[in-house]
């Protein structure tokens, strides 16, 4: 039987934090800074510092156990380690819908292929291509798409920085003292937390955590740096966002209308290939990567039948994985799926699993209490109960703030699939298939 033992472990720091960066750098970023604008005026660049407080927050105890522990099946097996088996199985399930998003990236990469070069091509076609050569890439294995990611991730931010560049000479000298804090503290808040979907996304690389040469030492520091440091280039791209256009015009646009503003038109096609196109399929390209390996995991553990975890021998690459997810984004496309909703389903999910995942680091000590001793990442019992409270209480802030804004169907459809996924996984457990092995080693 194939298992995450098998996989090459080949990814270093550098490798790791261009999957962090690129799985943080999405579409969002075009959209979202418009929306936050609207919410708070010229403030947006605080509202960026408090959405990367908020997602460091959060991320901690993820951060603490994969500074701890090789967690081969990633989140998943950290779920199970934490908060029991049961509830790595309820993880898994609503871990795979919420993959299903992996369209999205194709579709939106698309659109900005059509508006640049032809507007009267197939957007399904194009999104096709797309998912079809990031499926390629990754089945010749994860040192590949880690050097392909590389060069992804240093083109975009070179696009991202061009923008700073070019649109900071052009900020309005007054912008402290017009359109500051336009809703108050409230909105300043609401705006920080839509943006933690600007701002987290690095922790899918302790699902890589089979892969990392050094996962205890990378990981963590992978995390942390890619984090601030997108929220740092973030905060200035937002200053150019908000204080080169009137508030007005700039409120609820995309980032688009302020590149167009201030650079010149070579340099705006760039902005638009390597910055945003970029961003799509560097966000594409580490889910392709990152997504199978808990997967795996759960496979090898009895959850989904074991040939499904088969493993190239030559690209040590989980090739059926691989297409199933292949076939998951592909199907939204053929069948015109609304992948926005689809998105949506999972967000309260993801912010409750996150809390019992982060109640349960208190009980780590207990369970690998020599792992534990040996760990860069070893606190007081009172340090880790704080940090767990810490955690929950960001993940808390965060459903309340996410409630309320979405629409009572979006809320009643996260109940639904948190039941089905509930008993999917009483109920395989019950049939005794379920063999759960030890997956994570101190490394």
């Amino acid at each position: 039987m194939n298992s995450t033992k098998d996989l090459k472990r080949v990814l270093g720091f550098r490798d790791l934090l261009g999957v962090a960066i690129g799985q943080i750098i999405g579409a969002g970023i075009m959209s979202l800074m418009g929306v936050a604008i609207g919410m708070t005026g010229r403030s947006v660049p605080i509202a960026f510092l408090i959405a990367a407080v908020l997602s460091i927050v959060t991320i901690i105890p993820t951060v603490v156990v994969g500074g701890t522990l090789r967690l081969r099946g990633g989140h998943y097996t950290m779920s199970a380690l934490l908060a029991g088996k049961q509830f790595g199985g309820i993880y898994i399930v609503l871990f795979i819908i919420s993959n299903m998003t992996v369209a999205l990236m194709a579709l939106s990469f698309a659109d900005y292929f059509m508006a640049l070069f032809l507007p009267d091509g197939s957007q399904a076609i194009i999104a096709i291509i797309c998912l079809t050569v990031f499926y390629v890439l990754n089945m010749f294995g994860i040192d590949k798409m880690a050097k392909v990611q590389n060069v992804i991730i240093v083109v975009m931010c070179v696009a991202l920085g061009l923008l700073a560049a070019f649109g900071l000479p052009h900020v309005t000298p007054d912008y402290l003292s017009e359109d500051f804090m336009t809703h108050g503290a409230l909105g300043l808040m609401q705006a920080g937390s839509l943006l933690t979907f600007a701002t987290g996304g690095a922790f899918v690389i302790i699902n890589l955590s089979a892969e990392a040469k050094n996962p205890t030492r990378d990981i963590p520091k992978a995390i942390i740096v890619a984090t601030a440091f997108v929220a740092v280039l973030y905060g200035v791209l937002a200053v150019v966002a908000a204080g080169v256009l009137p508030v007005p015009e700039v409120a609820n646009k995309s980032l688009a209308l302020v590149a167009n503003a201030v650079l010149p038109k070579p340099l705006y096609v760039f902005f638009m290939v390597g910055g945003a196109m970029f961003a799509l399929i560097s966000t594409l390209n580490a889910t392709f990567a990152s997504a199978t390996k808990p997967v795996l995991q759960a496979c090898v553990d009895g959850w989904f039948p074991a040939k499904l975890g088969y493993i190239h021998p030559k690209y040590k690459t989980p090739m059926v994985l691989l297409t199933i997810f292949y076939v998951i984004g592909l199907a939204p496309i053929l069948l015109g799926f609304n992948i926005g909703i689809l998105g949506s389903l999972t967000n309260i999910i993801g912010q409750i699993i996150f809390i019992v995942i982060n109640v349960g680091l208190i009980r780590l000590p207990k369970i690998v209490p020599d792992e534990w001793a040996k760990s860069k990442f070893k606190l007081s019992s009172g340090a880790i109960i704080a940090v767990s409270a810490l955690s929950v209480a960001g993940c808390i802030l965060q459903i309340v703030l996410l409630a309320a804004d979405m629409s009572k169907g979006i809320i009643i459809g996260n109940g639904v699939l948190l039941v089905a996924a509930v008993i999917y996984a009483l109920l395989r457990y019950k049939t005794g298939k379920v063999n759960m092995e030890i997956s994570y080693e101190k490394d």
